[in-house]
């Protein structure tokens, strides 16, 4: 599987991100989520570099232009409810993508003992399309995977980009164990190296669902990752 690490390079890009870590600019969640989609954006279009095109004619006033375009749109697909304005970023920029939508959380054994439960996917049929599955945070990496092998049940992709904003080490190592394919790609934009004991990226940015959408009530039975 290949990783892509954009915050490896200096650019734009990385201010974005030192923004969504910024404790003192995360007490306001409209530039929360508006960062979340400017970063979607910036990760569309490195991805749409990836994708294949044809050279259409386009007629102008004056004449002719013949113009790479997308051969086909990709279809965008994330994990609820924090890749929502991720999602967003990405549909900015393929606005006439496919969409799809996973929802699973995280089902708590113990204190700090976790199960990701899956519990609904709305796709259209993914055979021999280009997939990007996003979510903000790759942390243990169990997210990922069982959104991944969610999406399959919906058809055969041509490739999937996988995306995070920021990741575990631990968790990037995880999705290389768990998910065996060659049509992969991963893409993150910093690669975080500890995870806490309640499986939180350090120094990471906290809960990204919380930020964008404002706390969530917690319950022994389940505790929501969205």
């Amino acid at each position: 599987m290949k990783v892509i690490n954009l915050g490896e390079h200096h650019s734009l890009f990385n201010e974005y991100i030192s923004e969504i870590r910024d404790e003192n600019i995360q007490v306001d969640p409209l530039r929360f989520r508006r960062n979340l989609q400017r970063i979607g954006e910036i990760m569309a279009y490195e991805i749409s570099k990836e994708l294949e095109y044809v050279v259409k004619d386009v007629k102008t006033p004056l004449g002719i232009a013949k113009v790479p375009v997308l051969q086909s749109q990709p279809v965008l697909a994330t994990i609820l409810r924090a890749g929502l304005p991720l999602h967003q970023g990405f549909l900015n920029y393929f606005d006439r993508g496919e969409n799809a939508f996973i929802s699973a959380y995280r089902k708590y054994i113990s204190k700090n003992e976790f199960v990701i439960e899956f519990e609904y996917i709305a796709s259209p049929t993914l055979d021999d399309k280009n997939v990007i599955l996003s979510d903000p945070m790759l942390a243990t990496g169990s997210s990922m995977e069982i959104g991944y092998k969610a999406l399959l049940e919906k058809g055969d992709p041509k490739h999937v980009h996988l995306v995070a904003i920021i990741a575990s080490s631990e968790g990037i190592k995880y999705v290389q164990d768990h998910i065996h394919a060659d049509n992969i790609t991963l893409w993150v934009g910093a690669i975080d190296e500890h995870l806490t004991d309640k499986s939180y990226i350090v120094p990471g940015l906290g809960d990204a669902g919380d930020l964008a959408y404002g706390e969530k009530i917690d319950s022994k039975e389940k505790v929501s990752h969205f």
